[in-house]
């Protein structure tokens, strides 16, 4: 028997005021060891929960702990006006919005893209706030600075580029996201380069802030997440853990994402419930607080470079 997962409730949540996106806190060409370094542990054993697929017993068990809307943005370059492809992104945002809840999760991903899904790709990310308010767009507007070398530098606002519904579950020992898009209708070349498939899943897995990272990598020993004792035990001293989902809602959380499956249907016994959008009825311009007129939404709508 699937379950299902309906589209969360429309209640209208603010966002909120991120740290200044002009200072870059990515350390990419080293993330790799810190990938190739994530331990091989798993965490506590769960009940085992008994589902139908295809009339075979699931071997599996799994558990949904969290479901909620999932948004995916980027920011061209500083001094750019539009971008035409990945080498003009700055930033790659994953927003997820737990239901019934008002925080928001501002994720930064470290190649500025989703990993491969079929390849078992990993990729380095963050967690670059967590607010209740005032709103997102603070954020994600156009930001104007001053340049000692360069004089006013303009960096431009955020693109909305695919809004869905996700899941995160609970699989034997590891944390699975799985996620559905509902925009764009037909995913097009944005999505192709960011790598936003209309369906995936990925094994999420959190890093331990006490295991320390390979020189260069990682965030610095400043800008990493700071857990209160109970959640530390969560790790219960191995570099990642993978079991609550809790240890995303902190500021500086770093976590690797895993390709996992192009098709999260027939991998689990989840079914998600979508709702057709179009651009006057789209979600992240709500939820995020984002505005209109500011935000270009062909990649959104059409998939197209803006």
């Amino acid at each position: 028997m699937f379950l299902k997962l309906a589209r969360p409730s429309r209640e209208v949540v603010r966002a909120h005021h991120a740290p200044d996106g002009t200072q870059e806190r990515l350390h990419l060409h080293s993330v790799s060891q810190m990938q190739e370094a994530q331990d091989s542990e798993h965490g506590r054993e769960m009940a085992s929960v008994g589902r139908r697929r295809g009339g075979r017993q699931a071997e599996a068990s799994e558990e949904i702990v969290e479901k909620g809307d999932i948004y995916f943005a980027y920011r061209p370059r500083v001094g750019e006006h539009s971008a035409e492809g990945l080498a003009d992104v700055q930033r790659f945002y994953m927003v997820m919005k737990p239901e019934k809840q008002p925080r928001l999760r501002v994720a930064v991903l470290g190649r500025k893209r989703l990993p491969e899904a079929r390849d078992h790709e990993r990729i380095w990310g963050f967690v670059e706030a967590i607010e209740r308010g005032p709103n997102v767009e603070e954020e994600f507007r156009t930001h104007r600075y001053a340049s000692r070398t360069r004089g006013e530098r303009t960096q431009p606002p955020v693109r909305p580029a695919g809004e869905g519904v996700y899941a995160l579950i609970r699989r034997d020992r590891s944390l699975h996201l799985t996620y559905e898009l509902e925009l764009p209708e037909r995913p097009g070349d944005v999505q192709q380069e960011l790598n936003i498939e209309r369906e995936a899943a990925y094994i999420l897995s959190i890093k331990n802030p006490d295991a320390g990272s390979p020189p260069g990598a990682g965030l610095s020993e400043r800008d990493e997440a700071r857990y209160p004792r109970p959640l530390e035990r969560e790790f219960r001293g191995r570099r990642f853990a993978s079991e609550d989902p809790r240890l995303l809602d902190y500021e500086g959380a770093e976590f690797i994402l895993i390709g996992a499956r192009a098709d999260p249907e027939r991998a689990y016994a989840v079914d998600i419930e979508t709702e057709r959008e179009t651009a006057r009825s789209a979600d992240i311009f709500r939820q995020l607080k984002m505005s209109r007129r500011e935000h270009p939404i062909g990649p959104l709508i059409k998939g197209e470079w803006r």
